[in-house]
């Protein structure tokens, strides 16, 4: 297996980024979030999302193919605290540490921050897990969002020494 980790650069990565995002969606909150908001959340919205936000984005590729990718930056209501934004990969990826090696790329970018954050939906256990393992824990924080129905998230922070 030959997966690179790299900026996201080109239209077709832009694209295979968008492609990652929506069916990453439905395979994992599938049951967890409102169904007509997820038939909702199309190629064309993930697309339109994708070429709108190129900043601070890693993609994980096999060969051309993009096949994950995490989003991440300073936090919106910290600008003392890292966060990360997303991070998704294709299902048909999981337990080959792709995620992890996304995460690592990423946290090495947010070295500088003390504290990062990352928002998990309640009830994404997978994802919870995989948070954990990466040292995150929750904080006690929690904020509603609207997913068609409401959901609620949860906030888990890594604490980085310098």
């Amino acid at each position: 297996m030959d997966i690179i980790i790299k900026p996201m650069e080109s239209d077709s990565e832009i694209r295979g980024k968008a492609y990652v995002h929506w069916k990453a969606w439905q395979d994992a909150y599938a049951g967890l979030i409102d169904q007509a908001y997820l038939d909702g959340l199309t190629i064309e919205k993930c697309t339109d999302i994708a070429f709108r936000w190129l900043d601070n984005l890693l993609v994980a590729k096999e060969n051309d193919r993009v096949i994950g990718f995490v989003g991440y930056g300073v936090c919106g209501d910290d600008p003392f605290t890292g966060e990360i934004f997303s991070l998704y990969i294709l299902k048909e990826y999981y337990d080959r540490k792709i995620g992890y090696a996304l995460m690592c790329a990423a946290l090495e970018r947010l070295s500088d921050y003390r504290k990062i954050y990352v928002w998990v939906l309640e009830g994404n256990r997978r994802a919870i897990r995989f948070y954990e393992r990466c040292g995150f824990r929750f904080d006690g924080t929690k904020k509603e969002i609207k997913l068609g129905t409401t959901n609620t998230e949860i906030r888990m922070v890594l604490h980085h020494d310098r």
